[in-house]
C-alpha cells in the first residue's frame, strides 16, 4: 500500500559495538511481568556497512551468515559472512524500483518484490548471487500495487496485493518461475481493503502449506488464512485499530503452526494502545496484547526463534522494541529510529534494515 511511501524520516546513529541496555516500560511491582532474569537478556546491536545509503525496506536471513536485504533505488545488498562484510548493488533497469521485499534462498538465490502501481510492481530472481536478474513477473493493471511476499520452499510462494474491484489479486508460484492469479480462491474484499508494503512481513509462512495475510485500510484489519497452500482462504477479525484507509495489520508471524503475533498501527494517529495481538490458535482468533512503546506504527516484526521461542523484535520509524513474552511486556531498543524492518535467523543473528542503508545486527 503506498501509504508507508510518506514516512521517511531523519536517521539516527548509532555507536558500533556497544552493548545498549533497555528501557523497561513496565512497572516493576505488576505480578505478570517477566522473570527478572528474562529482562536482563539484553540484546547486543552492532552496526554493519550495507554498502548502500538508500533506505532498506526488508531483510531475510537464509542462515546466520547469508542474509539478503532491499530497499529503493532498485537496490538490494547480500552478505555470506554474518554481516562483516555485504555487497550492495542495483537491479540493472530498475533504479526508479522500490524493493519492499526479499526472499532470501541461499547464497546464490533469492527473489526480489517491488511494490509501486502498475508496472511498478515486479518480481525478480537471481540464481548467480545477484549478478543476473530475470524479471518473472511485471503487473500489468494500472492500479495495481502489490505489497509484500512469502515462500513455503524455495520454489512454492505468495504475494500479496491491494484489493481491486472488492478482490484481491493474489498471486501464487509452484515453480519458482511462473506466477498465476488466485484471486478467486480468497474471501471478497472489503471495500479499500489492501495490505502495507512496509517491511515486506504482511505474509506469513510456516511449514508446507500454512500462510497468513494481515490487512487494514478497510472496516475491519483481518487476517487471510490458508492451510492448503493457498488453495483456500478464510478470513478472521482482528481487534487492533482499524477502520481508516491508514490503519490496520503491516505485519505478522508465526512461531508454530498455532502461536503466532500481528502488529501495526495508523498511519494518522502516532498515539495507539491497540496495535499488537496475538492468536493461540492457528490465526483464527486473536487477543489484544500490549502496544509497541514507540510512537508511531509497528511496520515490521520478527520472533528471534531457537532457545527463545517468545522473543519477538518489532519496528518502526518511530522506534524499535523487544518483548520476551510474546507482547505482553516490551523493552525499547535505544537510538533505533527509521528502522523498518526486522528478521533473525536465531537468537543471536537478527538484523535491523532502515533509512541510508542502515543495518544493525540483533543479537540475545
Amino acid at each position: 500500500m503506498p501509504y508507508s511511501l510518506s514516512l521517511v524520516a531523519s536517521a539516527t546513529g548509532l555507536a558500533a559495538g556497544l552493548i545498549f541496555a533497555c528501557s523497561d516500560t513496565s512497572d516493576p511491582s505488576d505480578p505478570s511481568l517477566v522473570s527478572r532474569e528474562a529482562a536482563a537478556a539484553v540484546p547486543t546491536l552492532t552496526p554493519q556497512q550495507s554498502g548502500t545509503t538508500n533506505r532498506l525496506q526488508a531483510v531475510s536471513p537464509v542462515n546466520a551468515s547469508v542474509v539478503w536485504a532491499s530497499g529503493v533505488g532498485g537496490t538490494f545488498t547480500v552478505t555470506t559472512n554474518g554481516g562483516r562484510t555485504w555487497h550492495a548493488g542495483v537491479v540493472p533497469g530498475g533504479d526508479s524500483l522500490q524493493f519492499r521485499d526479499v526472499e532470501g534462498v541461499s547464497a546464490d538465490v533469492a527473489y526480489l518484490l517491488a511494490s509501486g502501481e502498475g508496472k511498478a510492481s515486479r518480481i525478480y530472481k537471481t540464481v548467480d548471487g545477484g549478478r543476473h536478474w530475470t524479471i518473472q513477473f511485471r503487473n500489468t493493471r494500472p492500479n495495481g500495487f502489490y505489497d509484500c511476499f512469502a515462500f513455503w520452499t524455495p520454489d512454492r510462494g505468495v504475494t500479496m496485493a491491494d484489493a481491486l474491484f472488492n478482490r484481491f489479486p493474489v498471486i501464487r508460484t509452484k515453480d519458482g518461475e511462473t506466477w498465476n492469479s488466485i484471486a478467486g480462491r480468497l474471501p471478497p474484499a472489503q471495500d479499500g481493503e489492501a495490505a502495507f508494503a512496509a517491511s515486506g512481513t504482511c505474509v506469513a509462512t510456516k511449514g508446507t502449506a500454512l500462510a497468513w495475510i494481515g490487512t487494514g485500510g478497510a472496516k475491519k484489519a483481518r487476517i487471510l488464512r490458508t492451510a492448503d497452500g493457498g488453495d483456500s482462504w478464510e478470513a478472521f477479525d482482528t481487534p487492533i485499530v482499524q477502520g481508516t484507509s491508514g490503519s490496520g495489520i503491516f505485519t505478522v508471524e508465526f512461531r508454530d503452526a498455532q502461536h503466532g503475533i500481528l502488529a501495526g498501527g495508523d498511519l494518522d494517529k502516532p498515539d495507539h494502545t491497540a496495535n499488537v495481538a496475538v492468536s493461540s490458535d492457528g490465526g483464527r482468533h486473536w487477543k489484544l496484547a500490549t502496544g509497541t512503546p514507540f510512537p508511531g506504527a509497528a511496520f515490521g516484526l520478527s520472533y528471534a526463534h531457537g532457545s527463545r521461542p517468545t522473543t519477538v523484535v518489532a519496528t518502526g520509524p518511530g522506534g524499535a522494541a523487544w518483548s520476551p513474552d510474546e507482547g505482553q511486556s516490551w523493552h525499547r531498543l535505544p537510538a533505533t529510529t527509521n528502522f523498518w524492518a526486522v528478521a533473525f535467523a536465531n537468537p543471536s543473528a537478527g538484523w535491523l534494515v532502515g533509512t541510508d542503508g542502515r543495518i544493525v545486527k540483533v543479537s540475545f
